[in-house]
C-alpha cells in the first residue's frame, strides 16, 4: 500500500514538475525570440515586404536600393559555394554578370531571435551569374538583423540548388 501511495504522490508531483518545465521552456523560447506576438506579426510583415522589395530590386537591378538593404559586412554564399561580399555582389549586378529574368518564391518560413530574422524559402530562378546559368530550383537562407534605428539589413545569404532525386 505504501508503494501505491508513493506512486500516486510522485505521479502528481511529476505532473506538476513537468508542467513547470513546460512553462519555463515556453518562457525561455519566448524570451529567445525577444518579441511579443503582435510585434512578431508586424516584423513578419516587414520581412515579407523586404523579401518582395529584394526580388523586385534584383530583377530591376536597382543597385541603390540593394546597397541600402545589404549590410556593409554582408556575405553571400552562392549555390556553387563561392563567397561574395556586398561590393562583389553589387559589382556583378552592375556589370550584368549577375542577371535574373525571373524569381518566384514559395514555402517561406520566417523565425525571429531577438533582433535577427531568419528566412528560409524555395525560389524558382531564371538567370545567369559569373559561375554560369543559375536557372532552376533553390532553397535559400537569408539572415536579417535590425539595426539600432529599427531598419532591417541582410547580413547573410546562402543558396543551395535543389537536385532531382535521381541525380547524385
Amino acid at each position: 500500500m505504501g508503494t501505491v501511495r508513493a506512486n500516486r504522490t510522485f505521479g502528481w508531483k511529476g505532473r506538476v514538475a513537468a508542467g513547470l518545465v513546460f512553462v519555463l521552456a515556453a518562457g525561455m523560447a519566448a524570451q529567445q525570440r525577444g518579441m511579443k506576438r503582435g510585434e512578431r506579426h508586424e516584423s513578419r510583415h516587414e520581412i515579407d515586404q523586404l523579401e518582395a522589395a529584394w526580388r523586385n530590386d534584383i530583377l530591376q537591378r536597382n543597385i541603390g536600393a540593394l546597397s541600402a538593404l545589404l549590410s556593409d559586412d554582408y556575405i553571400g554564399i552562392t549555390a556553387g559555394g563561392m563567397l561574395q561580399s556586398k561590393d562583389e555582389t553589387l559589382a556583378n549586378l552592375r556589370s550584368g554578370a549577375l542577371h535574373f529574368t525571373s524569381i518566384e518564391f514559395s514555402d517561406r518560413k520566417v523565425r525571429f531571435y531577438g533582433k535577427t530574422a531568419l528566412v528560409t524559402s524555395r525560389a524558382e530562378v531564371t538567370g545567369t551569374s559569373p559561375e554560369g546559368d543559375i536557372s532552376g530550383a533553390f532553397r535559400y537562407t537569408r539572415v536579417y538583423v535590425r539595426d539600432d534605428r529599427g531598419a532591417w539589413h541582410i547580413v547573410s545569404f546562402e543558396a543551395s540548388r535543389i537536385r532531382d532525386r535521381d541525380v547524385h
